[in-house]
């Protein structure tokens, strides 16, 4: 049995796995909250000294830790083991991540001298997409000045684009190498992913999770003028500008909340900013819909998955809603059926399979840990 810990360190919190690889069975999993806080652990080394206890308590033999990093630049296109200099380059790459890459290095100083004697494994979410084209990822800005500060697209979620593509070939019975598939991940953050044959050929969200899809809190995509708009005529900073796109913006902005049940139920109630809000939010799934069918040539497989890409059949049709001239339909019977398990939802002899596949990111980190050891 190889067990594998994975640690996905936030700022203020610390949440952590143990499973067993080959089976993907859970030993234990929880979260710890509120690191720093008075009554809490007063940092994430004394964090991590609590969830020892858990993994002495369940008398499992740890053979890695996988860590989840959030940006890994240029520099990774795989998971890789952690030394002095991958630390360095994690601490560097801040600089694109600053929520993120610092927090997740917390917990990779914390787990590393909790746990000194097994390797310790980065798994980052860009690294899927590091196979995109050039033409993909190169944003129309001064050259030199894009190359000096990493300006490009590098997108994320790529650990569950990756596990959720091979698992939708698998349920298929097909060869991945032979699929066209786009990737819906839909949750409080939201992106999308053309994928040709296993690798990643575009992907909506860019330098930062920023772009893209309408997210619960993010704006998604928005001309760059608004910001400099903004800034000459309401006299918001920089940091004011970054607090609204990121946390104000999105599902929240529109309507007050950035909970997708919520605004659903808004919506229900006839309220016109609800309404609104889940017709920009379709809108822009629908533009990236076709932009990747032309991307691909074609698509094989569309598939949902995160919270709401796997739980909510009212969105999964509309937003599917008058593209059966593309080959995208859905059987109702199949969509509403309520099923944790992979599943198809479109018709018999479909042009076009969709699925709806339930993401399992820490599996992903493990099975990726584990190769990388």
């Amino acid at each position: 049995m190889t067990a594998v810990f994975v640690v996905n360190s936030g700022s203020s919190s610390l949440k952590y796995r143990l499973l067993e690889v080959e089976s993907g069975e859970v030993w234990f999993t929880g979260t710890i909250e509120r690191i720093g806080e008075a009554g809490h652990p007063a940092d994430h080394t004394e964090a991590m000294v609590e969830v020892l206890r858990q993994l002495e308590a369940s008398g499992a033999s740890v053979s890695a830790v996988g860590h989840r990093v959030v940006h890994g630049g240029s520099e990774f296109d795989r998971a890789t083991l952690i030394d002095a200099d991958v630390e360095a380059t994690i601490d560097r790459l801040g600089a694109l991540a600053p929520l993120h890459n610092p927090a997740n290095l917390l917990g990779i100083r914390a787990a590393r001298a909790a746990l000194p004697d097994v390797p310790h494994v980065a798994v980052f979410d860009t690294a899927f997409h590091q196979t995109m084209p050039e033409e993909a990822y190169t944003y129309a800005i001064d050259r030199e000045l894009a190359a000096e500060h990493g300006v490009r697209r590098y997108g994320f979620h790529g650990t569950s684009h990756k596990y959720v593509s091979e698992r939708a070939a698998a349920f298929l019975g097909r060869d991945l190498a032979e699929l066209k598939i786009i990737v819906l991940h839909l949750g409080n953050g939201a992106s999308v992913t053309a994928i040709d044959g296993g690798r990643s050929v575009d992907t909506s969200m860019g330098l930062t999770p920023l772009q893209g899809l309408v997210m619960g809190t993010r704006s998604g995509d928005i001309d760059p003028a608004v910001l400099i708009h903004l800034h000459r005529v309401a006299g918001l900073d920089v940091d004011e500008l970054d607090a609204l796109l990121n946390r104000r913006s999105g599902l929240l902005g529109l309507t007050g909340s950035g909970d997708m049940r919520d605004v659903q139920r808004a919506a229900a109630e006839g309220d016109e900013q609800a309404l609104l809000a889940l017709a920009v939010w379709r809108h822009r799934i629908k533009h990236y819909l076709g932009a990747y069918i032309a991307q691909l040539g074609g698509v094989d497989a569309v598939v949902f998955t995160a919270g709401v890409g796997e739980n909510n059949a009212l969105l999964r049709r509309r937003s599917l809603s008058g593209l059966g001239f593309l080959g995208l339909e859905i059987d109702d019977d199949r969509n509403e059926l309520s099923s944790r398990t992979e599943r198809r939802i479109s018709p018999d002899r479909a042009a076009v399979e969709v699925l709806v596949i339930p993401t399992d990111e820490e599996l992903e980190i493990a099975r990726q840990t584990l190769a990388a050891v």
